[in-house]
């Protein structure tokens, strides 16, 4: 994108890089102008260095909207060093010369507009299609490096000296990628029927519903059919083609390298087509040069031939047919007339300035010069005046649209700006309440981590404590046994004493025993008891293991019960502070929730309200447009009217020849001028020159006597047009008529506008609706996670 930087500022070496250091005035010379416009001036030069002929298109990047135009300038340059192609005009160069940029291109004879205007008649079929074919190619080479032309007319279809076609003035280009990012779904399609509406207006004159108000026009075709070709006359070729490029749907329509299939384009025509085209415009250009010329000779000769002139008898009145229009008012010797569109422009800034020479010529003399001259100097397919006069007749239209434009960029820049600033406002309040969140459960994070480790210091501490219950308890029921069992052997002692004393007893008593028999007695009572003793000390071992194993199982019992209550208790507390925490996370999170909702109503309430207001002012633009058209169109009808008027009063034939009088004044300073200045270069240029230097003071002779003709005509229509004359019956159905129809363009204006009201009413409408959409759905899964 070019950079946002000060008109002229080549601080950006990626700017500076885009032109060249030289004075241009240096390098090129014999500037003279073949074309005018909004945009400044076309000139036809000389580059000194190779003699070669170019176009210079001078843009001031000064005055209102600087910035603005110096940034047009950029992308035009950026945009003509990338193409390369034989049916795009060549680019050579761009100068900067006080805050002027001089764009250096190849150099043209006219466009296809300058031929209908020429020769008052549309094209033939073939030529049409000669100059679509070249148009075609031209497109064709953009669209497969993704860019269009976006400003497709008989005006920027240019053609050179050989018949080749050239597309030229891209100052609307724009590339398809930045259309998409910008506007959505963008692409060729609007240059084929930019094609599309060229055919017409080559085949009919003008472009369809040329009558029409610029905006009605394209309000007229929004609501209604495409355009069509209406003679019969033409092929059933030229019909599909200019058809199929009229699709209102851009889908529907071919792309530019299908067209260049079209039988349309690939019929058999003559290759020299376009150059008989361009010799028979070159000869008519000439001839009315010649027309325009002998007028002015006629006036300028008058009064040399039949004296001074007189005023007329009050009742002559002189005729003016209808065909008389204009609008430069009256001027007299003293008076400047501008520029005209072929002139040098160093040397054209008044008649008064210009010498010019006819005193000591003869008619034939001055007739034969003319006709060299006119054989001799380059001719523009455009008559010498046509193109000033369709500026000043369009300015205040031109002007008008590019306004309208410009309010249009200025209310998208708005609106994009409010958007912008809305979505920063959004993420900056998204990213406060996530910060918020964030915060707020890192703190509870925190308090959970505390109670955790808190819990297992407790169930460590408590572990710890049970550890040493048990091992106390195992030592206090071992200490049991062990002294149960020293009773035990104790007893077991005394009984086995008291059974050992028993035994003896009882030996002694039995005398008749023999004593063997009676050791063998007592072993055998010693080794039975010995038996029982250990028998009963095993039992009782048993029965101790078992007393302490149930009576360890039921400690260990008692102490996981209790030890379970206590992590149970823990878990418990951890539990609810989770979910204390858990129960202020979702109150937090909807209040962002209406938060959010509140600041998204807020937003699109904003926006909306800017869009609805962008689109009354919108509105109410056109409709003020629409009124001062229809003004401008009523006002030139009686102009019209006023010049049809066969009778006028009698003091208009002594204005006439009052005027005629300062133009034949004014010739005659032209006259004495021009030979002082002839005599003055003849006598400093050399004598080789003399010939050269003879015919470019007759080249601008000529077109000057041909201004100074057409500035008499617009002078005596404008004296017309300020009388206040009644009209006639046919005038007052004309009237009618035009009334009617400036009616019926306010009606589509305004049926236009409420199309467009209700569709942006439905559309906010419908992004309310969504937004309800988006705030329901992400409150029911908000819920829906707390639940």
């Amino acid at each position: 994108m070019p950079s946002t930087s000060r008109a002229g500022s080549l601080k950006d070496p990626e700017i500076a890089d885009l032109f060249f250091r030289e004075d241009p005035e240096k390098l090129f010379t014999d500037l003279r102008e073949i074309g005018h416009g909004s945009f400044g001036a076309v000139y036809f030069a000389r580059d000194v260095r190779t003699a070669e002929v170019v176009a210079i298109k001078k843009m001031s990047y000064s005055g209102k909207q600087s910035n603005e135009k110096w940034q047009d300038i950029i992308k035009e340059v950026k945009f003509l060093q990338r193409i390369q192609h034989p049916n795009s005009i060549e680019y050579k160069g761009c100068y900067l010369r006080e805050h002027t940029a001089w764009l250096v291109m190849e150099y043209c004879l006219g466009s296809a507009s300058d031929l209908l205007e020429v020769h008052k008649k549309p094209l033939q079929e073939i030529e049409i299609a000669a100059i679509t074919h070249g148009a075609l190619q031209g497109l064709a080479y953009l669209h497969s490096h993704n860019m269009i032309h976006r400003d497709i007319k008989a005006g920027n279809i240019l053609l050179t000296e050989p018949g080749r076609v050239k597309l030229a003035d891209f100052a609307h280009w724009l590339s398809l990628m930045i259309l998409a990012m910008d506007e959505g779904q963008y692409d060729g399609k609007v240059d084929i029927w930019s094609l599309g509406i060229t055919c017409i207006e080559l085949a009919e004159r003008k472009p369809p519903l040329f009558n029409m108000n610029a905006m009605s026009a394209l309000y007229h075709i929004a609501q209604n059919e495409s355009p069509t070709l209406q003679s019969s006359e033409w092929t059933d070729y030229f019909r599909n083609f200019v058809d199929s490029c009229l699709q209102k749907i851009p889908q529907d329509r071919p792309h530019s390298e299908d067209l260049l299939q079209h039988a349309f384009v690939l019929r058999e025509r003559p290759e020299s087509v376009l150059i008989d085209l361009i010799l028979r415009t070159k000869d008519a250009v000439r001839e009315l040069d010649n027309l325009q010329y002998r007028k002015m000779k006629k006036i300028l000769f008058q009064e040399a031939h039949n004296g001074p002139t007189t005023e007329t008898q009050e009742g002559d009145e002189p005729e003016h047919g209808p065909g008389h229009t204009g609008t430069v008012s009256s001027v007299g010797s003293n008076q400047s007339i501008p520029s005209m569109s072929i002139s040098a422009s160093s040397q054209s800034s008044s008649v008064n300035s210009i010498p010019d020479a006819a005193d000591d010529k003869s008619d034939h003399d001055l007739e034969k010069d003319h006709t060299v001259m006119s054989n001799s100097s380059v001719i523009h397919l455009k008559p010498v005046t046509r193109q000033m006069q369709e500026h000043e007749q369009d300015s205040e239209l031109r002007e008008q649209m590019s306004g309208y434009k410009r309010m249009r960029r200025q209310h998208q820049k708005h609106l994009m700006a409010l958007e912008n600033k809305l979505k920063a406002e959004m993420d900056e309040h998204r990213l406060r309440l996530d910060k918020e969140l964030e915060a707020q459960r890192n703190s509870f994070a925190a308090e959970m981590e505390k109670l955790v480790k808190k819990n297992q210091a407790s169930i460590e501490k408590d572990a710890k404590s049970f550890a040493n219950d048990e091992k106390k308890f195992q030592q206090h029921i071992q200490a049991q046994q062990k002294k149960e069992l020293s009773s035990f052997l104790e007893s077991q002692k005394r009984e086995y004493k008291l059974r050992k004393e028993q035994l003896k007893e009882e030996l002694n008593e039995n005398q008749s025993t023999p004593k063997k028999e009676k050791q063998e007695w007592l072993s055998k009572q010693k080794e039975n008891f010995q038996h029982y003793q250990a028998e009963e000390e095993a039992n009782l071992l048993r029965r101790q293991r078992q007393y302490l194993e149930l009576e360890c199982r039921r400690f260990k019992r008692r102490i996981l019960i209790a030890k379970h209550n206590v992590e149970q208790d823990l878990v418990r507390e951890e539990l609810n502070k989770r979910q204390t925490q858990k129960d202020l996370e979702h109150a937090m999170l909807l209040r962002h929730h209406e938060s959010m909702q509140e600041l998204e109503v807020r937003q699109l309430g904003t926006i909306q309200k800017m869009r609805t207001e962008l689109i009354r002012l919108q509105h109410q633009t056109e409709l003020t447009n629409q009124l001062e058209y229809n003004k401008r169109r009523e006002r030139e009808l009686r102009r019209k009217h006023v010049m049809e008027v066969r009778q006028q009063p009698k003091s208009l034939k002594s204005k006439e020849l009052q005027i005629k009088k300062q133009f034949q004044d004014t010739c005659k300073i032209q006259t004495r001028q021009y030979k002082a200045l002839r005599n003055h270069l003849l006598e400093t240029t050399p004598k080789s020159d003399h010939k050269a230097v003879l015919k470019r003071l007759k080249e601008e002779q000529t077109r000057k006597l041909a201004i100074l003709a057409e500035q008499y005509d617009h002078s005596i229509n404008d004296m017309l047009s300020t009388q206040a004359l009644r009209l006639d019956e046919a005038q007052e159905a004309e009237c009618q008529v035009l009334k009617m129809q400036l009616q019926q363009e306010l009606e589509l204006l305004n049926a236009y506008q409420s199309k467009i009201k209700m569709q942006t009413d439905a559309q906010h409408d419908r992004e309310r609706k969504e937004l309800e959409q988006r705030v329901s759905l992400r409150r029911a899964l908000l819920e829906q996670k707390v639940c």
